[in-house]
């Protein structure tokens, strides 16, 4: 498209400006010739007035016979060829006046040679026509001297209404061709300035404000484009490092809890519960494998009827459970959530190492005591046993039957005593490596199962998470003493361990179908029993016994997991 050629606005001013000036010059010009003329037009008027008086005079000197006829006469010849009466023969002054005053001096010289031929009565007669032919002349004076005026008059007034014409043209083209657009141009700058960027000129004018108003445009455009793009980076740069921030909370957070002494649900609560603050997650969850197939499960935010996303927590190439998320948009980080992932699989694989850490040291202080009952107790009753069988052979040939009776009562608590001794040293010497109670209930019931034809049912419902060692050893060894007594006693056929979790609420049971026992015979209610006792009220639990003659035994465990 060809563009159209622009009308400088200057150019306009500039020739308004020059205009005015012109006709200002014009003006005063013409009426400085007018005023200059008319100044002589005054004294030809005068002149030619006084004229007609001295007319009449030299009537009068000749009248009365005067002597000064002669100076009159002179007089009014210096008057008739004055030099303002010879200013009339200037191009300016109208042809008739011209006419007039050379007639004036033809008629004077017709009558000059009266007076000086004496016919001074002819002159008389002649003086009144040569009087009248002066009037018209000095009205035709003051009749031109009128008009000069008249056309003053009305050329100033035409060049002073072109001036204000042309001025308040230049006033109305400056305020609508310049100021205006200049009035726009400010209002869009302090728009620009206050971060308004989409800004309207309408500025149609084809001149230099109308190109300036159209390029600010463009340069308001381009700029508000360019801000919005640099606000969209600071924004996006801004969000990265919101977002940077958050996960290095988030991961901070994770680490704090994996730094206390002992890992339980509620520091994996907390790193979940974390973990939702990160923008987009709406819903967590966390599922740690169990070796018997009933996963623990923690899950923190509101989850929805919407598709779940997983990922394996994997570590060293075992799958130790699953990170389940919800989320919505914005999508979250994954390079954030495999980190989380990875941090919580060595939370539970620590919580493990831990917890078995701890069961081993419990372990290796149960062994220390066992060595050293075996060392200096068990050698003491082996001892003594070794020395009753020896008096039994010496008394049974020369006592009588009621001392024989009284060694055969010593040597029967003896006997006792060396054999829960046995139990209490096959109790400590128990080795519980896995740190998964399942897995450790399973490992510790498999040597005594092979030790019975009794069947063992194990239905495990427990989570080792909340289980600390000192827990899950006292129930592991209440569990063994409490199968070894049904294997032992029960002549059994079914021997079932069932265990279960409400909440906090722990309830563990073994039950046989053997033959049961009588519960108040103190005589069968002395070793294995009272273990169990005891290591109930180390867990802060109730023990109870449900068994009678001939209908099976079912020992029963409750006690509530510490916060």
């Amino acid at each position: 498209m060809k563009k159209r050629p622009l009308k400088p606005v200057t150019t306009t001013i500039a020739r308004a400006m020059l205009a005015i000036l012109l006709l200002s010059v014009m003006t005063t010009s013409f009426s400085l010739l007018t005023l200059a003329s008319s100044l002589n037009d005054a004294e030809a008027i005068n002149v030619s007035g006084s004229m007609r008086m001295q007319s009449y005079r030299l009537a009068y000197d000749i009248q009365t016979g005067s002597g000064q006829l002669s100076d009159h006469l002179t007089k009014f010849e210096s008057s008739l060829f004055s030099p303002s009466m010879a200013a009339l023969e200037h191009w300016t002054v109208p042809t008739d006046i011209k006419l007039h005053y050379y007639n004036l001096i033809g008629r004077w010289e017709n009558l000059r040679p009266l007076l000086e031929s004496g016919e001074q009565q002819l002159f008389l007669d002649e003086v009144a026509k040569f009087v009248d032919r002066i009037d018209r002349f000095v009205f035709e004076l003051q009749e031109f001297s009128v008009i000069k005026l008249q056309v003053l008059a009305i050329i100033g007034g035409i060049g002073l209404s072109l001036i204000l014409i042309i001025v308040l043209f230049t006033i109305h083209f400056t305020q609508r061709k310049v100021v205006s657009p200049l009035n726009r141009l400010v209002s869009a700058s302090q728009q620009v300035q206050n971060g308004v960027f989409d800004v309207e000129l309408n500025v149609k004018s084809e001149n230099e404000l109308g190109t300036l108003a159209s390029t600010f445009s463009q340069m308001a455009a381009e700029l508000g484009k360019l801000y919005r793009d640099l606000e969209k980076t600071v924004d996006e740069k801004t969000r990265r490092l919101r977002h940077a921030n958050e996960s290095l909370q988030v991961l901070y957070h994770c680490s704090q809890e994996l730094s206390v002494s002992r890992l339980s649900s509620n520091n994996f609560s907390a790193m979940l519960d974390t973990l939702i603050d990160i923008e987009g997650l709406t819903a967590t969850k966390l599922v740690i494998e169990e070796s018997n197939g009933i996963n623990t499960e923690i899950t923190a935010g509101t989850p929805a009827d919407q598709q779940w996303h997983y990922q394996d927590l994997e570590l060293d190439n075992q799958v130790l459970g699953q990170l389940w998320w919800q989320y919505t948009l914005p999508c979250p980080d994954k390079n954030l959530i495999n980190n989380i992932a990875r941090t919580l699989a060595r939370g539970i694989y620590y919580n493990r190492a831990q917890k078995q850490a701890e069961q081993l040291l419990l372990m290796e202080e149960r062994a220390t005591i066992a060595r050293e009952l075996h060392d200096s107790l068990a050698q003491s009753l082996s001892y003594l046993k070794i020395q009753m069988t020896l008096l039994k052979r010496q008394l049974s040939k020369n006592e009588t039957d009621s001392a024989m009776s009284i060694i055969s009562d010593i040597d029967s608590g003896l006997s006792g005593a060396y054999t829960q001794l046995r139990e209490l040293l096959s109790t400590f010497r128990l080795t519980i490596k896995e740190a998964n109670f399942g897995e450790a209930l399973v490992e510790m019931l498999k040597p005594l199962e092979e030790q019975s034809n009794a069947m063992l049912i194990i239905d495990n419902h427990l989570s080792s998470l909340n289980l600390d060692a000192h827990h899950q050893v006292h129930l592991l060894q209440l569990i063994r003493e409490a199968v070894l007594n049904s294997i032992k006693h029960a002549e059994a056929d079914e021997i079932i361990v069932a265990c279960h979790q409400e909440g906090d609420q722990v309830n563990v049971s073994i039950s046989d179908d053997g033959k049961g026992f009588d519960s108040t015979c103190e005589k069968l209610n002395h070793y294995g029993l009272a273990i169990m006792t005891e290591r109930a009220s180390r867990l802060n639990g109730e023990l109870t016994i449900d068994t009678k003659q001939g209908s099976g035994c079912a020992v029963a465990l409750s006690f509530t997991l510490e916060p």
